[in-house]
């Protein structure tokens, strides 16, 4: 089984995944960018196939009708995004400890990319989400 290790800044919430992680992709959505500063990374995992200590320390903020992010309520580390529709949530790519054997997978948003960085990899582009 494939097992993933990780937590926020402080240490107040930690997780651990079982399972295959998808790739990594990239969000340049203005929500992404203003919550971390530059844009998402994150992969996912089955919402029965993480476990989170200190659970009680993630705070949910509902950014839009149908989705959530949570962030530890001490250090403010951006930690999920979670959709009420899916059943999965996902996991900042930052916040593993390596190695992560972490792919990356695609852009998204494009669109929507701040103008103060360029993206310069041959991964493929959306300027929306990818359906």
């Amino acid at each position: 089984m494939d097992i993933h290790e990780g937590g926020c800044l402080c240490g107040a919430v930690r997780f651990k995944t079982r399972g295959k992680l998808r790739e990594v992709i990239f969000c340049h959505c203005s929500q992404c960018r203003k919550q971390t500063g530059l844009y998402y990374a994150a992969t996912n995992v089955q919402n029965n196939d993480i476990d989170v200590e200190g659970a009680d320390n993630v705070t949910w903020y509902r950014s839009s009708p149908e989705a959530q992010r949570g962030f530890c309520r001490f250090c403010g580390s951006a930690l999920f995004w979670r959709a009420d529709a899916l059943d999965y949530t996902s996991i900042l790519a930052g916040t593993f400890e390596e190695p992560t054997r972490l792919e990356p997978g695609y852009h998204i948003y494009c669109a929507d990319k701040g103008d103060y960085y360029d993206i310069d990899d041959e991964l493929p582009r959306f300027d929306q989400g990818r359906a």
